[in-house]
């Protein structure tokens, strides 16, 4: 088979690096070309087969407009979009097939399927907090991995991310609301990612963790995702679709 032409944004960045060499790396897909802030879209766009994007959420805008028009396969990394970016990301996967997601990692993949499994076998007695730790020059919060991990536990208790979340506490908060899932963001030194779920009850605590030590096992996620989607119908995906977790 011939090998999968890439487009790989953000490329001037770490994870840009640790993308092209892990394209490059790969027998079925090659880096074919690399932007970054300046450079041309459009003329590399159509060079390539797909995109990975791993840029800034500001770009998506320009970026799925230009993968719809050109029908492009595209794989999502950035996090941090707005509502409006979000809503763009969901209509064009009506016409083209998408992965978003906000790890890329497998070890991580698998802690959202434990997460899932562990909380509807726990019940609702046990009280849900999120930790996440990152390096501090990420410029969001909380990651979108850390917000993923919110989402399923509040899917699974049936509960809102916007009125149910507490992101941080501080001052006289008073007693913890039952419904309440805790959000914690920690930023500091070089931290890859650092992610834990944490179940505690009077009696005993469960916690599911998974740390990151390198950021290649994001690059050889994406890149795995990017190959997955060849040949997909239009559709929005994530990683546990690439992995056939769901």
């Amino acid at each position: 088979m011939t090998p999968l032409k890439l487009l790989i944004t953000g490329a001037r960045g770490r994870m840009g690096h640790a993308l092209i060499a892990s394209a490059t790396a790969d027998p079925e897909t090659e880096a074919h070309r690399t932007i970054d802030l300046g450079d041309p879209l459009l003329s590399n766009l159509q060079a390539c087969d797909g995109v990975i994007d791993f840029s800034h959420h500001t770009f998506a805008t320009e970026l799925v407009k230009a993968c719809v028009e050109h029908r492009k396969p595209l794989v999502i990394g950035t996090t941090g979009h707005t509502d409006a970016e979000l809503d763009l990301i969901s209509q064009a996967a009506k016409t083209i097939p998408i992965v978003k997601a906000g790890n890329y990692s497998i070890g991580v993949n698998t802690l959202f399927w434990l997460t899932r499994k562990a909380t509807e076998i726990l019940g609702e007695s046990f009280d849900l907090e999120v930790v996440e730790m990152h390096h501090n020059q990420k410029i969001d919060a909380p990651s979108g991995t850390a917000r993923r991990l919110v989402e399923i536990l509040a899917e699974v208790r049936d509960l809102s991310y916007k009125e149910n979340v507490a992101h941080g506490r501080h001052g006289n908060i008073g007693k913890r609301p039952k419904r309440e899932i805790g959000l914690h963001a920690l930023r500091g030194g070089d931290v890859v990612g650092d992610h834990t779920v944490i179940y505690a009850t009077p009696g005993e605590r469960l916690e599911l963790t998974h740390k990151a030590s390198s950021r290649e096992i994001f690059a050889n996620g994406a890149v795995r995702a990017a190959k997955w989607l060849r040949g997909k119908p239009a559709g929005l995906y994530d990683m546990e679709d690439v992995l056939g977790l769901r």
